[in-house]
């Protein structure tokens, strides 16, 4: 049994707010995003980590910092690692997504959001984030969950969708329909290749942005 891994997306940011795509712009979040990984971190107090991972922008280092405040492990190590940053947006990073939704119709919008393979211009495909997240799980994060490490692992909603889609085998197809909110926290035990043995979810009691 390898030790347990934490799956949490970071709080509410100034552009989900705004319902701007967001990217690799570096914003921190709310102060709404912030009492919402407070909440998170009360859920998590039962279980003791070795370390944790955020991405490079701080969005996932400032929901780290408040969840750890209130899960008890305020000087839990942490790494920042540039492969579990969020899908670069290209072309439409800053745009407003609704607007865009507006413009392009629904299905186009939709495609854009979830699909595995659909294009950004100037940007990529979960396929890509996929294909840099997958590397990085597998030689650095994989042999400390076999270990009995338990992990902490602070991301974005197409990061954490990418290493969702290798742990749960879901299909290019099927993985359209995931999508991780807000207050969410997916608790994974996995075996030898990484692959899920059992998961665990627990939602914290906030109020949904439209992200």
């Amino acid at each position: 049994m390898s030790g347990k891994l934490v799956l949490i997306r970071h709080g509410e940011s100034e552009w989900n707010l705004q319902g701007r795509w967001t990217g690799w712009t570096d914003v921190g979040i709310t102060p709404k995003g912030a009492a919402d990984a407070r909440k998170m971190g009360e859920l998590l107090r039962d279980i003791h980590f070795d370390e944790a991972y955020t991405s490079r922008l701080k969005r996932t280092v400032e929901t780290f910092q408040n969840v750890v405040a209130t899960q008890g492990q305020s000087e839990l190590p942490y790494e920042q690692v540039e492969a579990l940053n969020e899908r670069d947006y290209g072309d439409y990073t800053g745009l407003n997504k609704w607007e865009v939704k507006a413009k392009v119709g629904d299905d186009k919008f939709n495609a854009i959001r979830r699909n595995y393979d659909e294009p950004i211009p100037g940007g990529e495909t979960l396929h890509m984030v996929y294909d840099r997240v997958l590397p990085w799980y597998r030689a650095e994060l994989l042999p400390k969950l076999l270990r009995g490490e338990n992990v902490m692992l602070v991301a974005h909603g197409n990061s954490i969708r990418a290493l969702v889609k290798y742990i749960e085998n879901i299909s290019d197809t099927d993985i359209a329909k995931f999508e991780m909110v807000f207050g969410t926290i997916l608790v994974y035990t996995v075996d030898e290749t990484g692959r899920m043995v059992d998961r665990q979810t627990l939602k914290a009691e906030i109020t949904q942005t439209k992200a």
